[in-house]
């Protein structure tokens, strides 16, 4: 096979560039572009082992590496899994490639940078991502449904309350004098449907 002693290096800068643009794809799936660099990136690393010598046990650490990723995804001990999914997969993708004359070709303070830059990356970037996916969203229209409010204008069927600290567009089945009270009954888009608050009747 062809020695070059910088080309390791450079397939596993490649090679953990493109570990890093996978997890964000996993966590940001839709998108398509992580997707895409990502696969280039693991495409070119595959093609260049056709020419760098390799240790098949590495691959191990590596898969090792993609279950803990996947644990951290259900995981309640996410960062935990995150950080152990990092260690493996950078350092088993620093001994995927080997000298002619036996020993790892990746430089070890490459490794060990990009083991650090790998633990840092999933801890705080793909962590971050995950929790602002499972964060209950900031503002949620369902909340005013059975609030009451005041009608700022004539609701005739079309309308503007106030309800919960914000205006509204209103509508309601009957008409309602503006300053009187309004209880939400439901929500159409961004549109409420209201009857007046002493009204005991269901619907609107």
């Amino acid at each position: 096979m062809l020695e070059s002693p910088l080309l390791p290096d450079l397939l596993y800068v490649v090679l953990v560039a493109g570990l890093w643009l996978a997890a964000l794809a996993v966590v940001t799936p839709g998108t398509g572009v992580y997707e895409l660099l990502a696969l280039l990136a693991l495409v070119t690393v595959g093609a260049a082992t056709t020419v760098v010598a390799m240790n098949p046990w590495a691959l191990l650490p590596v898969g090792l590496g993609v279950v803990a990723f996947a644990i951290s995804i259900w995981s309640s001990r996410q960062e935990i899994w995150l950080v152990l999914s990092a260690v493996l997969l950078t350092v088993g993708s620093a001994f995927l490639f080997r000298r002619e004359g036996g020993g790892a070709a990746v430089n070890p303070g490459l490794a060990l940078l990009s083991t650090l830059g790998s633990a840092g990356f999933f801890w705080i970037v793909v962590r971050k991502v995950r929790m602002a996916q499972q964060a209950e969203p900031i503002f949620d229209p369902a909340h005013v449904l059975g609030l009451v409010g005041e009608a700022r204008t004539p609701i005739d069927p079309i309308g503007t309350a106030y309800v919960d600290g914000e205006l509204w567009t209103v509508r309601a089945e009957h008409p309602i004098p503006a300053g009187s009270g309004v209880r939400v009954i439901s929500r159409e888009g961004l549109i409420l449907n209201v009857k007046p608050e002493g009204d005991t009747q269901g619907g609107n």
